[in-house]
């Protein structure tokens, strides 16, 4: 078995967090390979025991990969999911940060879940992906044009509105006066949509939703909608540009750029242990229906 391990930092969390994965390792002797960046961050640290090969672009993760091990917080496994791409390699996320909704693998947990991987007692949660793509294609240069939590276009450098003019299928929807538009997966719909008054979805239900950011207007709501429908975004601001931001990754475009967003042809697969559920997840980590009467 062949376990790549990626992480963004050396700080004290995770390197008690890569002690502990060596040490369950050890009674299964699979084959390891970190990034190379991360690789490099613990080695100034002194504490991997051997030599690992290393890998570093999402192009040489190598395809016999049987799990990729993520350490830190949910920006961690967006990133992540840049490596895996559509190698179909499920995503184990160790939570080194502070929510982890994602990354629900907690550091205390990791002797008692690690083992389910070699006795195959786990599922697979396959997560939804958003497609973008810009005309003209010049306008926008991202490294990576999907996204696994969501896509946003917003007001930059200005207090005023901008004005988002959305269709579905090539059908006029309506022209959003507001802050900013948020289209979220399933899986995003915990992050910044619903910090704007989104709903949370199940994470493997089949639809997108559509948050405005502070819409001046009441009859403007969040929107759900399937995921086979392509999304056509037209934006118009007093700026010449706006930001369009494919989950962490932020650039300011041009106003004459049309934005295409289409559900991504691959999923991306999460692991999940044997007594973790998204409802658990709900409930330990956003307090989902706390009553202190009960």
């Amino acid at each position: 078995m062949k376990f790549a391990i990626y992480g963004q930092t050396n700080k004290t969390i995770v390197q008690q967090i890569v002690h502990r994965l060596l040490n369950v390792f050890e009674a299964y002797a699979p084959t390891i390979i970190f990034e190379r960046n991360f690789y490099d961050l613990l080695n100034e640290k002194n504490i991997l025991p051997t030599t690992y090969q290393t890998f570093g672009e999402a192009n040489e993760l190598p395809l016999d990969v049987n799990f990729f091990i993520s350490i830190g917080g949910d920006g961690t496994m967006l990133r992540a999911a840049n490596f895996v791409k559509d190698k179909n390699i499920p995503i184990v996320g160790i939570n080194a940060g502070r929510l982890g909704f994602l990354a629900n693998v907690q550091e205390d947990n990791i002797e008692e879940h690690l083992p389910h991987l070699f006795t195959h007692t786990y599922k697979l949660s396959r997560r939804a992906l958003l497609n973008i793509a810009c005309d003209p294609a010049s306008n926008s240069n991202f490294d990576i044009n999907f996204a696994l939590n969501d896509i946003t276009v917003s007001r930059k450098n200005t207090t005023s509105m901008i004005t988002v003019e959305t269709y579905l299928d090539n059908e006029y929807l309506a022209t959003y006066w507001a802050d900013g538009l948020i289209i979220s997966t399933p899986s995003g719909s915990t992050g910044y949509s619903l910090s704007c008054g989104g709903p949370i979805i199940e994470p493997e239900t089949g639809c997108f939703v559509l948050t405005p950011l502070a819409p001046h207007n009441l009859n403007v709501r969040p929107l759900v909608i399937r995921d086979n429908l392509t999304i056509k975004l037209k934006v118009n601001a007093r700026e010449s540009q706006f930001l369009l931001s494919v989950d962490s990754n932020t650039q300011a475009v041009n106003n004459e750029t049309e934005v295409t967003i289409t559900k991504a042809p691959f999923t991306i697969n999460l692991v999940e242990f044997p007594q973790q559920s998204f409802i658990k997840t709900l409930r330990n980590k956003l307090l989902w229906g706390e009553d202190k009467r009960n």
